[in-house]
């Protein structure tokens, strides 16, 4: 499933014609289209790649909207103002393969990748490429994106890997904190990438409950409002978090920002896809601020390695089916 083929890309198509009518049709066009469009952009980028910026430790919200950090940010100190990027990226996977490319090695080399999202294994281990999830007729090879081994991070702690909660199906973020804190106290890298899963999708919310929500959100099933507030109520668990982190780690330049944003329905856009144009999933934030360790957090979570993981389970319960 996935990758550049145009076999595989005619054969899917003829599956979604026959199941979907002219929906399935669309589909196909769009995986098309999606894979011209990261031809482009492993050449000519697109959107602003985060080393291109100024951070000790940069922050990633996964999913998180401009608008709904904006909708928050006065109950937060940290967030003094809550400004906006392009992602090169729509998605995680592409995220990822076009950020950590070798033309910013030097970079990678001093950074630490505290990580809570399994399509690490997809890119730096498996070596694919996005689009992932159906085949395209056209698209760049993983020459082309140039992306780096996992031995050329200055650190990596795939929190995933031994951090993963059952119950929820995600990685929840006082796990992340936890770890971040800890890399930060031991390691005291160069740069520090802290990736948290939230507000991704299941949603864990003021109750704890996981809710995968887009398929009722299309079906009308569920009101735009309850999505919504799932969603709003995931990134402050999230927030609360990130707001420990920052009062348990020392640097001076802070960063808050998302790998990309997520679809309500804008333009039929529901979660995220390969190479969507629209801005609620493309404009990602970035916000600026500062940490100091004060010691009031103390870590309690080991880092396990050689811990056999069931990566696909875990990017189905993300949503990636």
């Amino acid at each position: 499933m996935g990758g550049i083929s145009v076999t595989d890309w005619l054969s899917e198509s003829v599956d979604r014609i026959q199941q979907k009518g002219t929906r399935g049709l669309l589909q196909s066009a769009y995986y098309a289209y999606s894979g011209a469009l990261l031809s482009v952009a492993t050449r000519y980028p697109i959107g602003t790649n985060v080393f291109e910026r100024d951070w000790d430790l940069l922050v990633v919200l996964d999913a998180c909207r401009v608008d709904a950090l904006q909708e928050v940010a006065d109950e937060y100190d940290f967030l003094p103002e809550v400004d906006s990027i392009w992602s090169v990226g729509s998605t995680s996977i592409e995220w990822m393969a076009l950020t950590f490319r070798e033309r910013y090695a030097a970079e990678i080399a001093r950074t630490a990748y505290v990580n809570g999202n399994a399509q690490f294994d997809k890119v730096f281990r498996e070596r694919r490429t996005p689009p992932h999830i159906a085949a395209a007729p056209v698209g760049p090879s993983m020459d082309a994106y140039g992306v780096v081994t996992p031995d050329d991070f200055g650190h990596v702690d795939n929190v995933y890997e031994y951090g993963y909660d059952d119950d929820h199906g995600v990685v929840l973020p006082r796990t992340m904190t936890d770890r971040a804190i800890a890399v930060g106290r031991e390691r005291n890298p160069e740069r520090c990438i802290v990736h948290y899963m939230q507000p991704h999708a299941p949603y864990i919310g003021a109750d704890g409950s996981p809710n995968h929500v887009f398929d009722d959100l299309r079906s009308g099933s569920l009101s735009h409002e309850e999505a919504w507030e799932a969603y709003i109520d995931t990134l402050r668990a999230v927030l609360d978090e990130v707001e420990v982190l920052l009062e348990n780690y020392d640097v001076n330049k802070v960063a808050i920002t998302a790998d990309h944003g997520e679809g309500f329905g804008e333009w039929t856009f529901y979660s995220h896809n390969i190479g969507c144009p629209h801005p609620a999933v493309r404009r990602v934030p970035w916000v600026e601020t500062t940490a100091e360790d004060g010691g009031t957090f103390e870590t309690s979570i080991e880092r396990v390695d050689g811990v056999s993981t069931d990566v696909e389970n875990q990017l189905a319960q993300l949503g990636y089916r």
